[in-house]
Parts: C-alpha cells; structure tokens; sequence
C-alpha cells in the first residue's frame, strides 16, 4: 500500500556498512539523525550513491515516506533524480 499523499522532500541521507543484513550487497543508504527518520528507515534510491562513493558520504536527496504491503514504511527517491554531495 503506497503512500499518495505523502509529499516528496529534501532529505539528507548517508552511506553505511552492514555486513549480513540479508540485503543485497553490504552497502545501503539510511537518513540521518537529524532528519526526523528512525535509523532503521531503509532509502531506495539510485545505486550509485552506494557504489561511487566512499560508505559514510552524506547526500541531499528528493524522497517520500511510502510502504509495500506486507513490508515496513520506507523512503523512496526516484533513480534518475539528481543527488547533492554535502560536506
């Protein structure tokens, strides 16, 4: 069940390691404290944020709070958007 009207905001997110998780791949991208996001909140994004960038690079991206069915509330930042690096 996805989340319509939820708006779409700027959030800062970062890279991290976890090792195990039964995720693919042990890089993954979560929003920072600062955010207002518990640190557990999983981000779907484009995989370079992961990829192209050392793990704890912050980046400023486009995202909304949605869900799946069955599944936890997520946020979600479309693939092709573009991201800033932030210091």
């Amino acid at each position: 069940m996805a989340k319509p009207r939820e708006p779409y905001r700027n959030v800062i997110v970062e890279s991290y390691r976890e090792s195990g998780s039964g995720l693919h791949g042990d890089v993954h991208i979560r929003p920072v404290a600062s955010e207002g996001f518990p640190s557990g909140t999983r981000v779907e994004c484009s995989k370079s944020l992961m990829r192209d960038f050392p793990v704890g690079t912050r980046f400023r991206i486009k995202a909304k709070l949605t869900d799946r069915e069955g599944g936890g509330e997520f946020l979600y930042s479309y693939h092709g958007w573009k991201f800033e690096v932030v210091p």
